[in-house]
Formats: C-alpha cells, structure tokens, sequence
C-alpha cells in the first residue's frame, strides 16, 4: 500500500486565505469532500456525520445524548432533574461540532447553501443542549464563544439561498435578522459594546449595504423616482400621468 499523497498534493496547490475545496464521489459511492490545507487535506462525507463514524449507533454524538435524556426523562417521570453533561461529555460534542463546522465551511465555498443551513443548525441546537444541560458554564462558553460566527454563516447561506430565487427582499430580511441575532448573543453575554467591534457584525452590515443598493426596485420606486424626475425636468404633464400610474398601483405593489 502506499502511503503517500505527494502526487496528490502536487496536483493540487494550496492557497493561502483560500477555501480550496473539492466535491467528488468516493469509492464507496457517497459523496465526499476536500478541504486543501497547508500540510495535506481534510476529507470528510458530504452527508452524515463527516468521519462516517455512528457512534453508539447513532447518526451522531448528538443524537446519542438525545437519547440518554429521554430515557433519563422515561424512568424520572419525564423529569429533566439530575441530567447533565459531565467536562468529557462536552469536550466529545465540541469536537464532533468542529467536524461539522469545517464542513460547513466547504459547503459555503460550493454554493451547497441547504447543506450549510443544515449543518450550522445542527450545531446551534449543540450549543442550545450543552447550554442547558452542562455542569459547568466554562463548559457552555467553550462552544458559545464561536455563535456569532456560527451565526454568520446562517445569516449568509440563508441570504444567498433567497438570492438565488432572485428574493432580494428576502435576502435582506434574513442579514438583518443575522444582525439582529448576533447583538442579542453580545447582549445576552453582557458584552453590548462587543457587538459592534465584532468582525461578523461587521461583515454582515457591509453585506447588507450591498445587497440593499442592488436590489431591484419596486414598480412604486421606479414611479416614484421617475416623477421626481419629471418635476425636476418641469414636465408636469408626464409628471400627471406617473401621479396617475401611482393611484393605481395596489400598497404592496
């Protein structure tokens, strides 16, 4: 057997502040991706957990401690009382996250934007259930610390799946709400002041300044803008008929 990738690697240069990825299926006949790295390559299955392991026979670790609090619920009156996840617990679920997070990341740079809203809301409800079952809270802030970007990520997938529809109000909506999101998180953790510093707020805002000065206008705006222009030009009989043309138009036209 051998081992090593060089020609692999050869045929296949890496680029510095570059996701370089590839998407191909494997000999197994699943769907398999590549994340080029300065020392070798990530590959991960496109769908599942990303190594292809279930552990204790589960989809993922996740799904597994999902589990263990139902039966816990079953054989307590469904009470949630006394069921917690211990530091190693949590250091298994952080680990499992960042395999799906490197995935998502590929998914992002392949346009895959389902995917990617697939993944990253899978490791927000991570974060929500080490929240609230964690021992202790240094436990939940080792995942946390990463939800803005998480968020981000979202924000941005869900923003390009609207744009594709060519839903540019939509868009919109879905970067302010990241926005909106991402403060209440600062919020939340008592770092008001943090939100604007932060380099996903950032990010977001200039995102939505350009998807706001490309989105198409409305019919009202084309009117509206056109009869300004009339009125400029002293044209007040064209000026009469876009007044006209305004009447009529429905309030959400």
């Amino acid at each position: 057997m051998d081992f090593d990738i060089s020609r692999l690697l050869g045929d296949w240069e890496y680029q510095p502040g570059q996701v370089v990825v590839r998407r191909f299926t494997g000999r197994d006949g699943r769907d398999k991706i590549q994340l080029r790295v300065d020392l070798g390559l990530l590959q991960m299955n496109a769908d599942g957990r990303p190594d292809g392991k279930r552990p204790y026979g589960k989809v993922s670790l996740l799904e597994h401690y999902k589990a263990r609090l139902a039966k816990h619920r079953q054989t307590h009156g469904q009470s949630e009382e006394g069921f917690k996840l211990g530091p190693e617990d949590c250091a298994k679920l952080q680990l499992e996250a960042l395999q799906y997070h490197h995935r998502y990341i590929c998914l992002l740079q392949l346009e895959d934007y389902a995917s990617v809203i697939r993944d990253a809301e899978r490791n927000l409800a991570v974060f929500e259930f080490v929240s609230k079952y964690a021992q202790a809270e240094e436990m939940v802030w080792a995942l946390r610390q990463f939800q803005p970007q998480l968020l981000m990520v979202l924000t941005r997938a869900r923003g390009a799946q609207a744009l594709d529809a060519e839903n540019y109000p939509l868009a919109i909506q879905h970067a302010e709400q990241g926005l909106e999101k991402i403060r209440a998180f600062f919020g939340e953790v008592g770092n008001t002041e943090g939100a604007e510093q932060s380099g996903e707020v950032q990010s977001l805002e200039n995102w939505l300044d350009e998807l706001r000065a490309k989105r198409p206008l409305t019919q009202r705006e084309r009117l509206e803008r056109a009869l300004q222009e009339a009125v400029q030009r002293e044209d007040y009989e064209r000026a009469a008929r876009v007044r006209d043309a305004l009447r009529k138009l429905e309030p959400s036209e």
